[in-house]
């Protein structure tokens, strides 16, 4: 089995947005392969064997180590060194690639990878992410070593990441923030707690800390780095109070740390701090995303496998109206997603190419992608578990995995509200009704094949009603337009997916792969878009988009 193999939507957006695919299907094939294969294997043992807190060694001395099971070690080395998801954006050479690797197509790859194992791909996100705001805002001289190991391609020289934000008064808050941080020379020293701290033993942590004579809120925080070990080589004075027992996601260790005074160096400006930290966290909420789309995949592929073996009342369940009915907005939610996921990607490499449009593209993609594909993670696992029946439901299957993981999406890096509200700034600041609605608008326009063009115009009402929208929340009150700003949110990420669609049905028209995917837009649009009765064909032709088969222009 291959997960890449198995997903008829994923080459054709890929090769669409990077046009050669020959240094993408080599590796694509490998992570395929290896996710459905021993990948699958060792997150299951790590899923039951989770990470432990050694806090004191035989003579007594402090350690604070987190000890991980074997089968957690040969992940991450899978993760970091065979594909180098953490290195892809940072250096050249990486799978052959003549420049970095695209986000796009790193994206693509860890979609693949994330449908066997979850909870690892926090810190292969986070090392990414660090390496990612240590380039841009340090001092590349002084963070050098660091930016080497965070984005070393050979395991046993890589520094993972991290992200401590979280303080146990503030949560969401960050404004609330307490830590307190004290110039000493050359260095600073940071004093305060963090609540959730994921990737708990990272080598390389980032965090924000409230500096001396700043002002009250986000404008008085600056960004420092935390290294494990100072640069004596001495374990950093910040204590591992506990690990967390998490829902889901156990794999990776998350804690609460006491910072006592530890050794850290400020990163930037410290006056923007905060904004400087925004950048890791909108990277990690796309990964986040990402992610979401990778467990309806994988649910998906379960529920598909498992209703056409399943012979129920005569036929298999595959066969049967209700189940059909059932399997189809699965199908529907996962390649929509997927193709947004893809397209938020594509939007940050032109963003890091300089584009300014891109830029504002990309800081509303990200939050409308975290809002409405981590929400729907939920119901399309659990659908996949009620599906599988009882044996859904016991955890020698990995339903129970798929579900608890889809739960952590619509919290890690902002709930959703604080996701919907974030998206309203973006209203506010940049009037991302309009450039979400022209954006949508400009895509169909270009559609050329005339059966496509006949379906997307269909979408032309949704689109003006994005833009309506956005301008009713720009005149209403801050607590009228806080309380709809999440009605905006899920029409723009669906409007959107809805648009994206059609462009790839086009495309794929125009490049000889048939109509199939037409027919996804198509459905996607009724069904979804506005909850009416699946297309009839869409049933009939199920296993066409399941499978990848041909499909007329109109059925």
């Amino acid at each position: 089995m291959n997960f890449a193999d198995l997903d008829p939507a994923l080459r054709p957006l890929l090769t669409r947005h990077v046009g050669s695919m020959d240094l993408v299907e080599p590796v694509l094939r490998d992570v395929g392969a290896v996710a459905a294969g021993r990948l699958d294997e060792l997150a299951a043992v790590a899923e039951v064997n989770p990470p432990r807190l050694r806090q004191y060694d035989a003579a007594g001395e402090r350690v604070d180590e987190v000890v991980h099971h074997p089968a957690y070690d040969e992940m991450s080395r899978l993760a970091f060194e065979r594909f180098g998801f953490a290195a892809m954006s940072h250096r050249t050479g990486v799978h052959g690639w003549p420049t970095e690797v695209p986000h796009v197509v790193k994206y693509g790859l860890s979609y693949v990878f994330v449908q066997a194992e979850f909870g690892l791909f926090c810190p292969v996100s986070m090392t990414d992410s660090a390496a990612r705001v240590l380039r841009r805002f340090g001092d590349r001289s002084l963070f050098a070593r660091e930016i080497d190991g965070l984005s070393s391609p050979r395991f046993d020289s890589l520094l993972t990441g991290a992200m401590f934000m979280t303080e146990k008064q503030g949560g969401s808050d960050v404004g609330r923030t307490a830590t307190e941080a004290t110039p000493v020379g050359a260095h600073w020293t940071l004093r305060g707690q963090k609540w959730f701290a994921s990737n708990v033993s990272a080598d390389v942590i980032l965090t924000l800390a409230r500096v001396p004579g700043g002002p009250e809120g986000t404008r008085g925080l600056g960004m420092f780095m935390v290294p494990r070990l100072r640069p004596d080589g001495s374990r950093n004075t910040y204590r591992i109070d506990r690990l967390k027992d998490k829902l889901g996601s156990r794999s990776m260790a998350s804690g609460e740390v006491t910072l006592e005074d530890c050794y850290a160096l400020p990163v930037g400006d410290l006056s923007r701090g905060f904004l400087q930290m925004a950048e890791m966290v909108n990277v990690s909420r796309l990964s986040n995303a990402m992610r979401a789309v990778a467990l309806m995949r994988r649910a998906l592929t379960e529920s598909v496998a498992h209703t056409r073996q399943r012979v129920a009342f005569g036929k298999p369940l595959f066969e049967q109206p209700l189940m059909r009915k059932t399997l189809l907005p699965m199908l529907l939610h996962a390649e929509a997603g997927l193709g947004f996921v893809l397209e938020a990607a594509a939007t940050l490499d032109q963003a890091d190419a300089g584009s300014a449009d891109a830029r504002r593209l990309i800081r509303v993609l990200t939050p409308l992608g975290k809002y409405h594909l981590c929400k729907l993670a939920r119901v399309v696992t659990g659908e996949a578990m009620e599906i599988r029946g009882g044996n859904g439901y016991i955890e020698d299957w990995i339903n129970p995995r798929l579900l608890r993981d889809a739960h952590l999406g619509s919290i890690w890096e902002g709930s959703s509200n604080v996701i919907a509200l974030d998206v309203l700034r973006c209203i506010r600041k940049d009037r991302a009704h309009e450039l979400l609605a022209d954006t949508a608008r400009h895509r169909l326009e270009r559609i050329a094949d005339p059966d496509v063009a006949a379906g997307a115009e269909h979408l032309v009402s949704e689109v003006d009603e994005v833009r309506a929208l956005g301008e009713s929340l720009l005149a209403a009150d801050d607590e009228h337009a806080q309380a709809l700003c999440g009605e905006f949110t899920d029409l723009a990420a669906r409007t959107t997916m809805a648009a994206l669609l059609f462009e790839q049905a086009d495309h794929e028209v125009r490049a000889g792969l048939g109509y199939r995917k037409l027919l996804v837009a198509n459905t996607y649009l009724h069904h979804v878009l506005r909850s009416s009765d699946p297309v009839p064909a869409a049933l009939r032709w199920l296993d066409e988009l399941v499978d990848g088969g041909a499909v007329p222009a109109r059925v």
